[in-house]
């Protein structure tokens, strides 16, 4: 049976592999086993605008509430809003309705522990095995009477979160002219209201959520008009968030995108001025761009390298002290404020250091060269072995030696599907070419490629 958690939560199409029955059980699991046993342990739910939010939070929290666990409903809110409310407020855990930046149809359910961290993959282990037992036993020992939980809503939590962001910046963004582009999301309405209460100017687009329209054509992925809405009102930045307001990416004031690589270096440096950058180091993922680690060097600082995925990323910042982390994707992680990646934080810091250097952000992200990357995914019939096939090792060291120290080649397989990606960066876009192309023939024929 294949597992049930993913990469970030239980996800799926709602009502085909994500039902109301799995979302049932999977709401008791949560409350014996995140519950610590306890008679009433205490939960947050919050969603994000997707039609089938209200079904499944209603359902998740029955599920609860059937095994004594008392949830407070929060309604919409940001993804980040749960981790930072369920710490603060010492409950003992917090779920997320959200299927991030997918489309609309789909929906997904992610669990924060009581200090606000995505749980560890044995956590949500248990969670299945106690599900699997529930759903084959039809149920384990019910409460009833004073025992059975209770679902009352939390209305101004939103609020609280937003009052946090504004806290975490010290600078007047009175002057500035902002393009928001909401995603129809969790921060369709927080977003806007929090950068004018920061002083900015602020033109808010796609934030009308209709259930349907979460991340259509809009959000972190779709810049295309944001960026022609930033051109047309002159504005000096536009920011996107994705549906769940997780993840942050900018538009610069000509139209060009700055990615999570970019924003943490600015973000970097402004914390190593002020002292406040651990150890100096940075945590990025494999596929951070090599610009981002020569940048980093060039200004004394060093990096953290990572498998792809916020969780590795947020592992790696716990484990070594560091405050600082994210993915090119615009998840990154303040830890000093946050224990997870914050799409309104990161804007909100970001705008705080324009300010602060006063020049525009077009002139801000030439501060890393952001090197061009080929990627190219080779189907094959198995994953296993490429590591150790000699012909792909020497065409992958044939590559490297071509580029020396001016670019990297990674070679990794695929998380979910058949594929190996084969990824080159450096400076000469046709080398890369060249190179990601030979290399991805020598894959396609040992590994038993098909077309």
């Amino acid at each position: 049976m294949a597992r049930l958690f993913g990469t970030d939560g239980v996800r799926g199409v709602v009502n085909d592999s994500l039902t109301p029955e799995l979302t049932y059980h999977l709401g008791r699991s949560a409350a014996y086993v995140l519950g610590q046993e306890k008679e009433h342990p205490t939960f947050l739910i919050g969603r994000d605008t997707r039609r089938s939010g209200t079904m499944l939070e209603s359902i998740l929290a029955a599920g609860i509430a059937s095994a004594g666990g008392i949830c407070h409903m929060a309604g919409i809110i940001p993804t980040p809003a749960i981790a930072y409310l369920t710490r603060t407020h010492h409950l003992d855990a917090g779920v997320m309705i959200s299927a991030s930046h997918n489309p609309f149809e789909y929906n997904g359910i992610k669990f924060f522990d009581s200090f606000g961290y995505k749980l560890p993959d044995n956590m949500e282990d248990r969670i299945e095995e106690f599900m699997l037992k529930d759903e084959r036993s039809g149920g384990q020992s019910r409460p009833t009477g004073a025992a059975i939980g209770t679902i009352t809503a939390w209305n101004d939590l939103q609020q609280e979160y937003s009052d946090f962001l504004y806290k975490t910046c010290d600078i007047d963004l009175q002057g500035l002219k902002i393009v928001y582009d909401g995603a129809n999301g969790a921060a369709s309405f927080i977003g806007p209201a929090l950068f004018s209460r920061l002083g900015a100017e602020v033109i808010a687009i796609h934030t009308n959520p209709d259930g349907v329209n979460i991340n259509a054509a809009c959000g972190s992925t779709h810049l295309e008009s944001l960026r022609k809405t930033v051109l047309e009102t002159g504005a000096d930045i536009g920011i996107a968030n994705d549906g769940d307001a997780d993840r942050c990416l900018v538009i610069d004031e000509k139209g060009q995108e700055l990615d999570g690589d970019q924003m943490m270096l600015l973000c970097a440096l402004r914390l190593k001025e002020e002292g406040r950058l651990k150890k100096d180091t940075v945590v990025g993922t494999v596929m951070s761009n090599i610009g981002f680690h020569k940048a980093l060097a060039a200004h004394g600082c060093k990096s953290a390298v990572t498998a792809v995925g916020d969780r590795y990323v947020l592992e790696r910042m716990r484990k070594d002290g560091y405050c600082l982390g994210g993915e090119q994707s615009g998840h990154i992680i303040f830890l000093d404020y946050n224990t997870t990646g914050d799409g309104l934080l990161t804007a909100v810091q970001l705008l705080r250091n324009m300010r602060h250097w006063q020049k525009p952000l077009s002139e801000l992200g030439k501060m890393m060269t952001r090197y061009p990357q080929i990627l190219k995914n080779v189907k094959v019939q198995t994953k296993s072995g490429w590591e150790e096939n000699n012909l792909i090792v020497a065409a992958i060291s044939a590559g490297e030696e071509e580029l020396g120290e001016n670019g990297r080649i990674l070679v990794r397989p695929s998380g979910t599907e058949p594929l190996i990606r084969v990824m080159a960066e450096g400076p000469d876009l046709e080398q890369l070419e060249r190179i990601v192309a030979d290399i991805a023939l020598v894959v396609e024929h040992e590994m038993g490629g098909v077309k």
